[in-house]
């Protein structure tokens, strides 16, 4: 089904980081709304999502103008210090509807005339290897983050169904690392994964972060439990893996494999 699409303008583009986010001077959401929908998005349980009538995942707000509204803030923010993007915090700037409206794409463009100091691109798709060429004029100043929670494909189904597969994601980090960007592997949240989750990370990129729900959703795991996500592990009969400690086991393989210096825990991964 394809989500609602209303066009809407923004007053402000950059907002204020905080929480999981501080060490980010500001947060940068193209959209409102997301169409893949994750199962355990903690944005589900957030004031955007809980106070809209329609489901999440069957609305997105297209933010008009926002390269031109950007522009401005961005030549603002940077007369007062240091300016660090996280892109994005609650939507996902390569999201379908990203394909036609070419709005992220627009924001990027803005910023390499007005260059942050530092960006991340927050992604679980591989549309953002269209972008290459803007990526690449940002250089050291931009690291793209692609979610890879699992390396099984029924597992992601079962999670996360709207989201493009996990080969796309894998083989988008090879283009981007073939590129010259500086990207990683963000195994967040941590999904019920094969032994050889590791070394199919490594072949594609050389830098990986792992986060959980209890560490990562900002409420210690409350958030994800309100979102009934028990419920996906006892269908596949995996519930040993919602548990605190099943990320270690994944931490371990990741160690053994990249080294403990490239290798990030929860929210140390995401920091500029």
């Amino acid at each position: 089904m394809q989500p609602n699409l209303t066009r809407k303008t923004p007053k402000q583009l950059l907002n204020p980081a905080s929480g999981y986010l501080t060490g980010y001077s500001h947060t940068l959401n193209p959209y409102a709304g997301c169409a893949f929908a994750c199962s355990y998005c903690y944005v589900r349980e957030m004031p955007v999502a809980k106070f809209r009538r329609e489901p999440w995942g069957s609305w997105i707000d297209v933010k008009e103008g926002a390269a031109a509204i950007l522009l401005k803030e961005l030549a603002k923010a940077k007369r007062k210090g240091p300016v660090t993007i996280f892109m994005s915090s609650s939507t996902d700037p390569y999201q379908p509807a990203e394909h036609r409206e070419r709005l992220t794409r627009s924001l990027l463009e803005a910023m390499t005339d007005e260059p942050p100091d530092f960006v991340l691109v927050q992604t679980r798709s591989p549309l953002v290897t269209r972008d290459i060429d803007l990526l690449q004029q940002l250089g050291g100043r931009v690291r793209v983050s692609m979610t890879v929670e699992t390396d099984l494909e029924p597992v992601r189904r079962a999670f996360t169904p709207a989201a493009p597969p996990i080969a796309a994601r894998l083989s988008a980090l090879k283009r981007l690392a073939a590129a010259g960007i500086d990207a990683q592997a963000a195994v967040s949240p941590v999904l019920p994964s094969s032994e050889r989750f590791a070394e199919r990370l490594a072949e594609a990129v050389g830098r990986v972060c792992i986060d959980d729900f209890f560490m990562g959703d900002g409420s210690g795991g409350k958030r994800t439990e309100r979102l009934g996500i028990r419920r996906i592990y006892e269908e596949l009969e995996l519930t040993d893996w919602y548990d605190r400690t099943a990320y270690l086991k994944v931490l371990s393989a990741l160690y053994g494999v990249f080294g403990e210096e490239r290798v990030y825990v929860s929210q140390a991964g995401f920091l500029p």
